[in-house]
């Protein structure tokens, strides 16, 4: 890895492009009183401002941004990071990710959305606003089955407040290994096509990577009988043209999506009109201001020692 900084390194400018940027600015302040800091929503980053930082913090490149000026290192406030590898940001400047766990947040967000859809809460509430008795039969979510796409620390937490739920859980990876004892089995990726039409729940908590873009592919969901599908991960994981089929289809009886292949979600989608599928605006997982300042500050660390930190990115495996 050739970089433009030299270790030691040790961050003296500070840009911070996010809407939380003078939390963020004030906690690093008081932890590293000599750090110059500028910031700003990062849309309105600056050219000036990268020429000036020899660090960023940041979700994603600022659009005024055809490069990082004088920026050696990207700290990225997510633990996705197409948005920056997706960007052209060159080798030369180091990128490393954020270590805040995003498991219990997501856990609570794909929980919500399981019971909405077992307990029938959107058609309920048409009801409800129709002033119309709607009596129906509402099955447990105890007892059923869900696949879960990705077994890491997002992963993992699903599955604890699943199996809490008397939920039976699988889980599939890129290695078919995990050590969380939530999981009944875990198979290999290359499982998947063969393991949806058994599960009620398929949950995704996986990256945008080459290996796992369209990953739920149009054959992939054919092979579903009648699941939910939870995307909490990257839009790309699915073949979005092809959701309206498969619930027409009956492959998926609903969908809950947080994330999209375009974000926002276009106004002409048909998921937005679709009574079967819960649109959210990718806030499944949301940084925290002590988050984004701690895992700044825990790299900035490690790079004063003269190591790369733990959260460096692996750009062949995008995360």
């Amino acid at each position: 890895m050739s970089l433009r900084l030299s270790l030691p390194f040790s961050p003296q400018r500070v840009v911070i492009g996010a809407n939380a940027h003078a939390e963020i600015a004030a906690v690093l302040r008081d932890r590293r009183p000599a750090l110059e800091i500028r910031g700003a929503p990062f849309m309105e980053i600056t050219v000036d401002d990268l020429a000036w930082g020899d660090s960023y913090i940041g979700f994603k490149r600022p659009p005024s941004a055809t490069h990082m000026g004088a920026v050696q290192w990207v700290h990225s406030t997510g633990a996705g990071v197409d948005a920056w590898l997706g960007s052209g940001l060159t080798d030369e400047i180091l990128l490393t990710r954020s270590p805040e766990s995003f498991g219990p947040m997501i856990a609570e967000w794909a929980v919500a959305r399981i019971f909405a859809i077992q307990q029938q809460l959107v058609s309920l509430v048409d009801a409800q606003r129709e002033h119309r008795w709607a009596p129906r039969d509402i099955a447990r979510v105890a007892g059923t089955r869900a696949l879960l796409v990705g077994t890491g620390d997002i992963g993992s937490a699903i599955a604890t407040s699943l199996t809490a739920l008397g939920v039976h859980v699988t889980g599939v990876s890129r290695t078919g290994a995990s050590t969380h004892a939530a999981f009944r089995a875990v198979h290999p990726v290359e499982r998947l096509p063969d393991l949806v039409g058994e599960a009620d729940w398929i949950v995704l908590s996986i990256p945008d990577t080459p290996a796992t873009r369209g990953l739920v592919s149009r054959e992939v969901l054919s092979r579903c009988r009648g699941a939910a599908l939870l995307n909490a991960g990257r839009g790309a994981v699915v073949e979005e043209h092809a959701l309206p089929e498969a619930l027409d289809q009956g492959w998926l009886r609903a969908a809950a999506l947080d994330v999209f292949e375009t974000e926002p979600l276009p106004e002409r989608s048909p998921l937005w009109g679709d009574p079967r599928v819960i649109v959210s605006p990718h806030i499944s997982g949301l940084t925290t201001v002590a988050g984004a300042a701690e895992g700044f500050l825990e790299c900035a660390t490690a790079l004063e020692r003269g190591v790369l930190p733990a959260w460096t990115v692996d750009r062949a495996r995008g995360y």
